[in-house]
């Protein structure tokens, strides 16, 4: 059922109290969607904001027009208005150093990766290390993982090294694993996998943990260099309508070119922090505690983001049966639950949120049991712990996210993404408990929706089609991949609005076009709720708002 313009007589009975500031902008003549407070989708035709872009009134024409008379008018010329997308779970720095190297995820075949790498390294002969992301050998149909010795055939004379789609695996070429001080006899580090062909020689491909062989020798990002890659990050998320995302782990650098950039309003997304781990850059960033909001709520750094256990495609993720489709290994737990439970603790007594990765089944219910016993400890739950992608949760441990009042964190991308492996790593029982969205919202849990960008397109759009069609851009499968577990199409639209918001403590300013709230917004250019779910993914962003001010213009 549609939403009606009468619906919106509360918003500007709301905007009462501020009418006395002087709006300098309406955006009129809009084909307006928001939601209210009470999760509500109402319609509107009018938005007005005042010069601090803060959001004055909502409603229909002649109501917005009465509140700010003399204001400049935006014609968005009857164009579908929508609050700024948020995603809640993305490696904005990651993104960026996609967008700067060689981007493997368009690759068919090990063939057709192996030419890219080439040209690639012929179009860039005087660059020293050759990096990129995006491979994956499922999507290859390879039958193995990909070897030292194939890349060796393209680039022999110069390390290179490209991370997996999902970022818990990297290949290397001969020349980097000696780099890395990488030989057969190299012990597997704990919570990583080096793998072996079956006369016990290093392939080239290291998982999760073992990665850092390679990362720690390979040469260190400049500010400059950082610089680039933030502002090629942020100008595709403006494109795509992003106008928040929630950076899954960051440390010094990062957290001083944040600021920075809100500094000199140079920041087109608002980014809400979590630290990576617990030592390190964590004792330093924590010193004065959580940094609740800075910039004009552009920065936030009250979260720190932790790793129970690797990647399903990988074979990384911990679970508590062996795999279906390689029996000898359950996954990899990084950390004994003793270790795990005391960086949990530090973080919850000092006052952060606590956002952990847990893909597998063992994972999640290691996550789970700590968190059982530390909340209780630290007397946290206000700080609205989270778990990031919850893919793989037996249905006992579902109804705990709901007990234990933790947020699943969850990204729609993934279940289509992974669709053509994930039954066959788990079997036909616990693939009900697999990317299990429906489950988690019929029991009343939040769920925050992102992307996990660069793994997946930073695009929301895409993950709204997943949510609500279970389905890959491409329309397969036709009925939808457990189509049981789908979101409703408003279901969707609020784990990117308001639920985002609300896993980041900013549900009072951000996720909905309310009066009182930071006018973000976005116009794209089709209508979100007449179109066919199937046609979701092609919606395209016109113009995209941050605070009252246009940050993309197509």
């Amino acid at each position: 059922m549609q939403p009606t313009l009468k619906q919106c007589s509360a918003f500007v009975l709301a905007a009462l109290a501020l009418a006395s500031a002087q709006a300098d902008t309406v955006i009129v003549n809009a084909n307006g969607y928001t939601l209210n407070t009470k999760g509500d989708l109402v319609q509107f035709a009018a938005l007005a904001f005042d010069d601090n872009g803060k959001i004055l009134a909502v409603g229909s024409a002649a109501e917005v027009a009465a509140k700010a008379p003399n204001a400049r008018q935006v014609d968005v010329k009857g164009r579908t208005v929508l609050p700024g997308l948020i995603d809640a779970h993305g490696h904005v720095f990651g993104l960026g150093q996609m967008l700067t190297q060689l981007d493997l995820s368009q690759t068919a075949s090990l063939p057709d990766a192996l030419k890219a790498i080439g040209d690639y390294a012929r179009a860039n002969p005087g660059q020293g290390w050759l990096r990129g992301r995006g491979w994956n050998q499922e999507n290859w149909k390879l039958g193995r993982f990909p070897t030292a010795l194939d890349v060796d055939a393209v680039v022999s004379d110069r390390p290179v090294w490209f991370e997996r789609v999902d970022g818990h695996a990297g290949w290397a070429n001969s020349r980097a694993l000696e780099a890395a001080g990488i030989t057969d006899n190299t012990p597997d580090p704990a919570g990583g996998k080096i793998m072996r062909d079956a006369a016990g020689r290093a392939t080239g491909v290291l998982v999760d943990a073992a990665k850092e062989l390679v990362v720690k020798v390979l040469p260190a990002q400049t500010e400059l260099e950082g610089r680039k890659v933030l502002e090629r990050a942020l100008a595709e998320m403006a494109r795509v309508g992003l106008t928040g995302a929630h950076d899954a782990g960051l440390g010094v650098a990062e957290d001083r070119l944040y600021r920075a950039y809100a500094d000199q309003g140079k920041l087109t997304a608002r980014i809400y922090g979590m630290i990576g781990g617990t030592q390190g850059d964590f004792d330093v960033l924590a010193k004065n505690g959580p940094l609740k909001t800075y910039g004009k709520d552009m920065y936030a750094l009250r979260a720190v983001k932790l790793y129970s256990d690797g990647a399903l495609g990988s074979r990384g993720a911990a679970l508590i049966k062996p795999y279906s489709d390689e029996p000898h290994s359950h996954g990899l737990l990084f950390y004994k639950t003793s270790e795990m439970d005391a960086m949990m603790k530090k973080a919850m007594a000092r006052g952060y949120q606590v956002n952990v990765h847990a893909i597998g089944d063992a994972g999640n219910h290691q996550i789970l049991d700590i968190y059982q016993k530390e909340l209780a400890a630290t007397k946290s739950a206000a700080q609205r712990h989270r778990i990031e992608h919850a893919q793989v949760v037996t249905q006992a441990d579902i109804g705990r996210f709901k007990t234990l009042g933790i947020i699943p964190s969850m990204q729609p991308t993934h279940a289509t993404s992974d669709k053509n492996m994930a039954e066959s790593r788990v079997g036909p029982e616990r693939i009900k408990g697999v990317y299990a969205w429906r489950s988690f919202l019929h029991q009343g849990s939040r769920i925050a929706c992102g992307s996990d960008f660069p793994v997946e397109s930073p695009n929301p759009f895409f993950g709204i089609h997943a949510a609500v069609t279970r389905q890959d851009a491409s329309g397969q499968p036709i009925a939808g991949w457990y189509p049981n577990q789908a979101m409703s199409l408003k279901e969707a639209f609020r784990c990117f609005t308001l639920d985002a918001a609300y896993a980041g403590h900013a549900e009072n300013s951000l996720g909905s076009l309310e009066p009182g709230k930071w006018a973000d917004f976005i116009v794209v250019d089709q209508d979100l709720f007449k179109v066919s779910p199937y046609d979701i993914y092609k919606t395209g962003v016109l113009q995209t708002w941050v605070a009252g001010k246009a940050v993309y213009t197509k």
